[in-house]
Order: structure tokens, then C-alpha cells, then sequence
């Protein structure tokens, strides 16, 4: 047995097919299927049930995928270690953030990294916040960035800031008249809210729970993007964390944005990363760096209007 069968093994599992298997550890599919038949002798158990369209793993197959990902997460983060002992700023960092965050706060950051660490390779990855918490687990990830809380005690979170939510409206709903509002003024509201896997739906519904407020059933948004064009076109109203209709973020002519008075309903970003990674001091500092963000970029007021319909004529050339 060796570290080579292993990733065979954990690649298997994944993809659950030996051709994409074979293929994501730039192997032959013979060669794949071999080393696994050879890794099966030397346990003495059947790890992989073969059908002609589809993969399984046995039970005994699924606990040797685990302990075979385990390992090899192990020694990745040895290796890891090693050249962060010769450099620690140096090397790749493979990070991950949740889509409503990452177009709308990288811009802002990335480049602070670069001039702060500027042997460092930095490795994106957006995906959902359980999708990035199972590749972290899973040692697919170093640290990722998702939203408060975290209930692993496996985890080490770091709090990076607080970011305020705005009301979008349409110009021509009556609430664009107004240039903030009450939390209890969405009693009766229907909101417009992203599909189930996003953390951005969980916190708007924690918001209608506090508020009275409902969702609109009826809809439901694959993107942040898609939202706010649903809002534009009169179809309802929708919560926006603050940095999305903050510039570089195009402005939309026909929304109207209102802040909360009084403690404004938010979401608390923290970065996470496995209590036992070799990274650990490093991601300390470069959690330091991701929390010097620009002075008022979190401030809830978008323009000085409170609408991005009077601020978009200031915005379109910048």
C-alpha cells in the first residue's frame, strides 16, 4: 500500500466513476482500476462494487475512503509545513468563499494580499458554504471564509467583520420614498429570497422571523445578481448585504436602497480553517489583512441619496 493508491481511492470516491477518476489523477482508467483491484487484495475486503454505468463503494470501501482521505489531507498539510519553514509567506493558499462575498468583497482585498504577500499564490474557490466547510474537512481546502456561526468544534474561526444588510426596493414601490425604515416595517413585507443552499437565504429568513416579514414562494433566485434584477423589475423586494451596491458593483437606475434604523440587521464574516493545519499562524496574519478593509466600504448608507437611483449618474464613469 502506498500514498499513490490511496489518492486513487479518495479520487474514486469522489467521482464514482473510474474514468473521471483516472483522469483527475492524470492516470490511465487500466491503471486506476488496477491499483484498486491490488488495494483490495492487500486489505482483504471489496472496496468498489463495478456496474456497468456507475460506482459504489462497499461499506468496508467507504470507511477506507475516509481514513485514505484522512491520510493523505496529513500529509499534504507535512508537505505544506515544510515549505512554510523555508518561507512562511510563501507557497499556495487555496481559499474559499461563498458566492454572495466573493465578487463583492475580494476586489476590495485582493490587493492589499498581493502587496503584503507577494511571494504568495492564493487559490480561489467559490463555492456554497457546506460545499466549502465538507472540501475543508476533507483537506480540498486550507481556510475558508463563511458566515458566523460555525458549529465544528474541529474549526478554528477567526471574526473578520460585521456586514450590515440594506432593504432594496423598486422606484416605484410607496417604501421608495423613504430613505430608511424600522426592522418592524417588513411586518407583512414579501421578499424575494435565493434558493436553499445559500447562507444568505437562512440569514434574510432569520430577518423575517425577527420582522414578521414572508418570503415570496413563488421565486426563488440562483444568484445575488438575479435578485437584484427581479428588484429592478418591479417584481418585489429583496435584503442586500451592504458591499453588494457598493462601487466597483454597477449601480441599477431603478432601485431604491434604504437602510435600517437603529442596530440594522447583518451577518458576521469569519475566516475558517482546521484546528489542526500547519497554516495556522500564517492564516492569522492573513486574517489581519482581510480586516483592513477601506474606512466606511461597511457603512450602511450606499450614497449619499440612500437610493442607487440618484447616486447612479456619479457611479457610471468611475
Amino acid at each position: 500500500m502506498n500514498l499513490r493508491d490511496l489518492k486513487y481511492l479518495v479520487a474514486l470516491a469522489e467521482y464514482r466513476h473510474f474514468g473521471r477518476a483516472a483522469a483527475s489523477c492524470h492516470v490511465s482508467q487500466p491503471t486506476l482500476s488496477t491499483q484498486i483491484k491490488k488495494l483490495e487484495e492487500e486489505l482483504g475486503v471489496i472496496l468498489v462494487e463495478r456496474a456497468p454505468r456507475k460506482v459504489m463503494l462497499t461499506p468496508a470501501g467507504q470507511e477506507a475512503a475516509e481514513r485514505a482521505r484522512q491520510i493523505v489531507a496529513e500529509v499534504e498539510q507535512m508537505k505544506e509545513a515544510a515549505r512554510r519553514s523555508q518561507d512562511p509567506e510563501a507557497g499556495t493558499v487555496r481559499l474559499g468563499i461563498f458566492p454572495t462575498l466573493a465578487p463583492y468583497l475580494l476586489p476590495h482585498v485582493i490587493p492589499q494580499i498581493r502587496a503584503r504577500f507577494p511571494d504568495l499564490e492564493l487559490f480561489l474557490v467559490e463555492e456554497k458554504s457546506d460545499v466549502l466547510m465538507a472540501r475543508l474537512r476533507e483537506g480540498k481546502l486550507d481556510a475558508a471564509l463563511v458566515a458566523l456561526p460555525v458549529h465544528d468544534d474541529q474549526m478554528q474561526a477567526e471574526f473578520l467583520f460585521e456586514e450590515p444588510f440594506v432593504l432594496a426596493v423598486s422606484g416605484n414601490n410607496p417604501l421608495a420614498r423613504q430613505q430608511s425604515l424600522n426592522i418592524d416595517d417588513l411586518n407583512d413585507q414579501r421578499l424575494l429570497l435565493l434558493e436553499d443552499g445559500h447562507c444568505l437565504r437562512d440569514q434574510a429568513l432569520r430577518v423575517c422571523n425577527l420582522s414578521g416579514a414572508q418570503e415570496r414562494s413563488e421565486f426563488r433566485a440562483t444568484s445575488l445578481e438575479t435578485l437584484r434584477q427581479m428588484v429592478a423589475a418591479n417584481v418585489g423586494m429583496t435584503l442586500m448585504p451592504v458591499l453588494s451596491v457598493k462601487p466597483p458593483i454597477a449601480h441599477s437606475d431603478n432601485i431604491h436602497l434604504l437602510t435600517f434604523r437603529g442596530t440594522p440587521p447583518s451577518r458576521k464574516i469569519a475566516i475558517v480553517w482546521r484546528r489542526s493545519s500547519a497554516m495556522a499562524d500564517f492564516l492569522l496574519e492573513l486574517a489581519r489583512v482581510f480586516r483592513e478593509l477601506p474606512k466606511g466600504l461597511l457603512a450602511p448608507v450606499p450614497n449619499p441619496a440612500g437610493s442607487q437611483r440618484s447616486g447612479a449618474k456619479s457611479h457610471k464613469t468611475a
